[in-house]
């Protein structure tokens, strides 16, 4: 069963209050999803298994200490663009991590009325053969109604089925988690907070506006 993970470490709440602030400048921005994407994995890394081993120090001395298992077995998918930065972030608890990208948008007004599940646009994606033996980490800033992360997972998967599966997100909201969780519920959350609404528009309340044009500008 998976877990719903809110990052409430002091630094990344922060960082959220920056990025919440509309007077945050587009370069302070995109800084402050990058230095949230590496808390996150740093805050992934925990749930990972370690094992002991003993080193040689410079001093020719013995001492026990411990690694990571399975550094080397993650597959690190973007959705294009705005999760560019927090990638990024994520890369410095990852560096070995491989990486897939997927460019995906939601159509507007597609939704039923009294629904906020919308019809994605996937115009691109390339993806890594994913393993058994594999951690899948998707990155999303903003998991508003669901709907491209139920569409990415449904993408990632028919390039197999991994051990884990994690997405990774800056604000989520209680619908979306619940949509995830209900198809997919061997996924992992991470967050670094759960806001209350979404508008008419499908858009997360109070949020912090869309985190791809505030990173890269209105495109």
């Amino acid at each position: 069963m998976g877990r719903v993970v809110v990052v409430d470490h002091p630094l990344a709440q922060d960082i959220l209050t920056t990025l919440r602030d509309r007077n945050t400048k587009q370069i302070e921005f995109r800084k402050g999803l990058v230095r949230l994407g590496r808390l996150i994995g740093y805050e992934i890394i925990r749930s990972f298994e370690t094992y002991e081993v003993e080193v040689e120090t410079p001093l020719g001395v013995k001492a026990r200490g411990v690694r990571v298992k399975d550094m080397d077995k993650v597959i690190i998918i973007q959705i294009l663009r705005a999760a560019m930065p927090m990638v990024e972030g994520l890369l410095k608890a990852f560096p070995a991590a491989r990486i897939g990208v997927i460019s995906a948008r939601r159509v507007e007004n597609t939704h039923v009325p009294g629904s906020m599940e919308f019809q994605i646009d996937v115009g691109y994606y390339r993806i890594p053969e994913i393993h058994g033996d594999d951690t899948l980490i998707i990155v999303d800033p903003m998991l508003a109604t669901g709907s491209t992360i139920l569409s990415a997972l449904s993408i990632a998967y028919r390039h197999g089925k991994p051990r884990r599966t994690i997405t990774v997100h800056v604000i989520g909201t209680k619908y979306a988690i619940d949509r995830i969780t209900a198809k997919y519920p061997e996924v992992d959350i991470y967050l670094v907070a759960i806001d209350p609404t979404l508008n008419e528009r499908g858009f997360i309340v109070p949020g912090l506006g869309d985190a791809g044009d505030r990173a890269y500008g209105e495109a």
